[in-house]
């Protein structure tokens, strides 16, 4: 089987700011893993000149969170040259109050 049809995966990270995103508690149940999720990039953020923002994808995207500050520049890069980047939900799980998301960011071949 050839891999050139399979993205590339480019980082794994949870997502920043969970706590932040009203409405996630209520949001979660649609979460599922092997979910695809969408990038966009926040150039105009003053927190994080890198700021990436994760959202679930179709017409009511939800905004689940950030790529962690210090692990977003090369995706921020690669999304402002206009690279086909999506990402994808590969765990979550409640910590306390905290959705802990994990995903991938991936490189669309």
């Amino acid at each position: 089987m050839s891999t050139a049809s399979q993205p590339l995966v480019l980082l794994e990270c949870l997502v920043a700011g969970t706590t932040h995103r009203d409405g996630l508690r209520a949001f979660e149940p649609r979460l599922q893993p092997g979910q695809q999720l969408a990038l966009a990039r926040e150039a105009d953020s003053v927190y994080d000149d890198w700021a990436v923002r994760v959202l679930t994808t179709g017409i009511d995207a939800f905004w689940l969170g950030y790529l962690p500050e210090g692990r977003n520049e090369t995706v921020a890069r690669l999304l402002d040259a206009g690279y086909p980047l999506s990402a994808r939900l590969t765990h979550k799980a409640w910590e306390e109050d905290w959705l802990h998301l994990e995903i991938e960011v991936l490189l669309v071949n």
